[in-house]
């Protein structure tokens, strides 16, 4: 008896255990699935890699203000003196049979026509796009987390209106089977009761799985680690409040948008080669010194030595002029592109907070094709009921019916979708 207890007690622990993991998992917020896929996503880790590369860029580009330190040696051995001298008729000198020398040396660049400050303003330049880039990164990862989020909330919003299809349905065929009993009706309308609940079968198997695949792909997404993610949002018979209060004046959300901001950088950096490419064509200034030692004499010798250098590039400005040219031009393409691109940017953002303004009107039309379809299901149940209208008729109502709620959460959905198209491409997320 006693291990009989025991059984049972373990049995009941398991039991419970396994109906926590059946009911207990997590169910996540639209904030909380895009934090997570800011975080995980593999677009935005490479983002953070290619930023910090850039950060290492820019620190590499600061080490050519320092001095450059050159360390060198070198030694021979030969079968006999390199320099041969006879300074009488039975005098002869033989020297440098073998050695070795060596020596540390350090070049600092007085002038280099602009090239390492240039070099330096590119790479801050590079940052600069990086973190751009990263900004738009974090606006596709957060639409497209949106995009999964409310393909889920869709799909689990049409399976409860098929829920209450199915509910109705249920009610509907009790009754007419026992109306065929009874020798009431006749089994005509009772096929199509049963044909249209095969229907609704079919259709909740394609939902089902059609909610699988989109919380694996929302959970995959995000990163959080599950195979399927559940999320906690239900449509609200409510309209959501009106959109007015998102609108932002184009031209004054033009500044805020890291589209634009990009094509500024790029007119920068433009401007940067143009000077870096003049600087190639300038003289350049370095002085340095360094210690030198050898034992090619007698002796060890050791000494130091200080240097300057200036370097002018007399045939590479006839090059270097046609370069300069190039680059001017490249110049004047990135100001053009910056001009047009920022129109069409404008453009852009009036025409998103139309779809937003559309889609709201969407959601209002859908809103009240329900209560029209809700009614119109009232009213063909009782006529059935009283003998007024035909099977085909209710079940067409009740189509409606569905088809109309479906319609409300698609445009729900897309108008949550719209607003954030709309906060992104006018610079706001």
């Amino acid at each position: 008896m006693k291990t009989n207890r025991n059984r049972i007690i373990a049995f009941l622990l398991i039991g419970g255990a396994c109906m926590n993991l059946a009911f207990g998992q997590k169910a996540y917020t639209l904030d909380e699935c895009i934090q997570a896929a800011l975080t995980n996503n593999v677009k935005m880790k490479n983002a953070r890699n290619e930023l910090e590369m850039a950060r290492q860029d820019k620190k590499k580009a600061f080490t050519n203000y320092f001095p450059s330190v050159m360390a060198a040696g070198t030694g021979f051995m030969a079968d006999k003196g390199l320099v041969q001298m006879d300074l009488a008729p039975d005098m002869h000198m033989s020297m440098l049979k073998n050695g070795i020398a060596g020596g540390v040396s350090a070049s600092l660049p007085l002038f280099t026509g602009g090239q390492i400050v240039n070099g330096n303003q590119l790479a801050k330049v590079g940052v600069e796009v990086k973190r751009l880039q990263q900004n738009l990164s974090d606006n596709e990862v957060t639409l497209t987390t949106e995009q999964y989020f409310w393909r889920v909330v869709t799909l689990q919003e049409k399976l409860k209106t098929l829920g209450k299809v199915e509910t109705q349905l249920e009610r509907i065929l009790r009754d007419e089977e026992a109306s065929v009993e009874a020798g009431v009706v006749t089994r005509n309308d009772l096929l199509q009761v049963q044909l249209r609940r095969n229907e609704t079968k079919s259709s909740r198997l394609q939902l089902e799985n059609a909610l699988s695949i989109s919380r694996n792909m929302l959970a995959q997404y995000t990163g959080l680690g599950s195979d399927s993610l559940a999320v906690a949002f239900s449509v609200d018979d409510q309209l959501p409040s009106r959109p007015d209060s998102l609108y932002c004046d184009p031209e004054s959300a033009l500044g805020m948008t890291s589209e634009y901001a990009l094509l500024q950088q790029n007119v920068k950096a433009s401007r940067l080669q143009y000077k870096m490419e003049l600087g190639k064509n300038l003289p350049t200034v370095a002085i340095g010194g360094g210690y030198v030692y050898h034992n090619f004499l007698s002796e060890d010798q050791r000494f130091w030595v200080g240097f300057a250098t200036v370097t002018v590039p007399l045939t590479g400005w006839w090059g270097g002029s046609h370069a300069l040219k190039k680059e001017k031009l490249q110049v004047k393409n990135t100001e053009n592109q910056l001009a047009d691109q920022g129109e069409l940017l404008v453009i852009r953002m009036k025409n998103a907070w139309n779809g937003v303004n559309e889609a709201y009107e969407q959601m209002k039309i859908a809103r009240l094709s329900i209560e029209q379809a809700t009614e119109n299901l009232r009213l063909n149940t009782d006529y059935y009921k009283s003998g007024t209208c035909t099977m085909s008729d209710l079940l067409d109502a009740q189509t409606l019916f569905q088809q109309s709620c479906d319609k409300y959460v698609e445009s729900y959905t897309d108008y949550e979708l719209k607003k954030r198209e709309y906060l992104q491409v006018t610079g706001r997320r």
